[in-house]
């Protein structure tokens, strides 16, 4: 079933492609049925899957015999977690891009484009082809953002796929470093990751695919593409981006770098969890001063980001398992935020400016959005009940165990955090300035139109995934953490000690 949901993703941006351009409508009708059609596929998969067999293999087809590369597609508890968020993802992108009117057909092809490349990385078990995947993933997203976004949406697009190429180049000349050096005559990543590279290898092949990856997941300092990217893109490509693309980045990190070379994240450990706390503290403090409501959630991406990288550079399980949990939650939390801003907020203020949205109103305009966004607000600063607790309070212990300080420092990054939401939050909904403004105006707040009911589907489905997650974490991490007991990590659980 899991494979599925790529044929299914591409079948229907070719259908939505096809659709008379004349009727939106039966356009979207197409989409949100594919969306819906990939998340039966990845909910299927799941309910079918057994942690016990560790890596299960889905589909095996030879490709290119002569290099030995091979249509390989295969799932773990690690892929179908992240599967189901893509899954989720599509389907409130769809509800949230409902009054998509210029050129519709290509908005939604480009969008099922996406989201089948992401489908393919996240269950490609040779390396060519999830390179592949990974690829198709970036390039409909340029689009996205260059036809559909707003502000200084060229330079956006192609800051965008500037660091994500520079980053794919990375990963592809560590690969056929790899390839090149085991002699081994394949892609396949469980027979590489079997095959013991020297240290002196290991040494900067590590950092060059784990930083290629992690250029696409928000590490700092190469993070800048994220914010500026986030504020261009149209509602459904921001939350696209934060929801799944950046988690692409962070799974090749964890699939692909630390797998091959687990010697090389033992020497690079520290340094990467620096790097990552950093991202944490920096993302928040500058949320923490914008004046651009995307901005501010573009910025807290980048710290909650910092959070799953410093998982993965804590080697050893509760931080790995925390890591996987906190790109699920991130994901889903993310998506949740830039729907209100993008589509419930802008689309009906035509401004993201922090002071003029101040004056609007908006608690009574939209009280739906205010309220979503305070679910979400909650969410994203860890409020236990909800998934971002459970997801954090893993990566934390992780990390505590491998390095304590770094771990204080972490949680220096949540204060911050809690700061900006709850400022952010009373300035645009709750704020005195609003009585006098509303006087002044002539009820200027009530000629906003109502929330849609494509949007308060998409924001019920995200609010009841990190609710059901918060309150019975159990569901994904018996998912999750059977996994890194598999012989694809042996490796790496031998460089950690386990």
């Amino acid at each position: 079933m899991l494979a599925w949901t790529i044929y299914l993703s591409f079948a229907g941006a070719l259908a939505c492609l096809l659709m008379p351009r004349a009727n939106p409508r039966a356009t979207r009708a197409v989409a949100l049925g594919t969306a819906l059609a990939g998340l039966f596929c990845a909910l299927a998969g799941a309910l079918q899957f057994k942690p016990i067999n560790g890596l299960e293999v889905v589909t095996h087809v030879r490709w290119i015999p002569a290099l030995g590369i091979d249509f390989s597609l295969a799932a773990d508890g690690i892929s179908v977690t992240l599967v189901l968020l893509t899954g989720i993802a599509a389907v409130a992108g769809v509800l949230f891009s409902w009054n998509v009117e210029h050129r519709t057909n290509e908005f939604f092809a480009f969008f099922f484009a996406l989201i089948g490349g992401v489908y393919g990385v996240f269950l490609s078990l040779d390396l060519f082809l999830l390179f592949v995947f990974y690829e198709i993933a970036i390039v409909p997203k340029y689009f996205l953002i260059a036809i559909w976004g707003s502000t200084r949406r060229d330079y956006a697009a192609m800051k965008l796929a500037l660091y994500s190429f520079i980053g794919s180049g990375m990963v592809l000349i560590g690969m056929l470093a790899a390839y090149a050096v085991s002699g081994l005559a394949s892609f396949d990543l469980q027979t590489l990751a079997q095959f013991s590279f020297t240290p002196e290898f290991q040494r900067w092949a590590f950092p060059l695919v784990f930083v290629g990856f992690a250029i696409l997941a928000g590490m700092w300092p190469f993070h800048t593409w994220a914010p500026t990217g986030h504020s261009a893109a149209p509602t459904a490509a921001s939350m696209l981006l934060a929801g799944v693309v950046m988690k692409l980045g962070a799974y090749g990190c964890l699939r692909v770098a630390m797998t091959l070379f687990p010697e090389g994240l033992k020497m690079w450990q520290h340094e990467l969890a620096a790097l990552a706390v950093t991202g944490i503290v920096y993302g928040a403090l500058v949320a923490l001063v914008q004046k651009d409501f995307k901005f501010v959630i573009g910025y807290s991406s980048v710290s909650h980001m910092g959070f799953v990288l410093l998982g993965l550079a804590a080697l050893n399980i509760v931080g790995w398992s925390g890591a996987v949990l906190q790109m699920f939650s991130h994901g889903i939390i993310a998506g949740l935020l830039f729907g209100v801003v993008g589509r419930m907020v802008y689309d009906r203020a035509h401004t993201r400016e922090l002071d003029k949205l101040e004056g609007m109103g908006l608690m009574r305009a939209i009280p739906f959005a205010a309220v979503t966004f305070v679910i979400a607000g909650f969410a994203s600063m860890g409020m236990p009940g909800f998934s971002g607790f459970i997801a954090e309070l893993q990566v934390l212990i992780g990390a505590w165990q491998a390095f304590p300080k770094l771990a204080i420092l972490a949680g220096v990054g949540i204060v911050v955090g809690v700061v900006y939401t709850l400022k952010t939050t009373a300035k645009v909904f709750f704020s005195d300035k609003t009585e006098a403004a509303e006087s002044h105006h002539d009820h200027h707040a009530h000629e906003l139109e109502p929330i849609s009911v494509q949007e308060r589907l998409g924001a019920a489905l995200l609010i009841l995934c990190t609710v059901i997650v918060g309150l019975h974490p159990r569901l994904l991490l018996d998912l999750i953490v059977p996994s890194f007991q598999s012989p694809l990590f042996d490796g790496l659980r031998k460089a950690a000690g386990l």
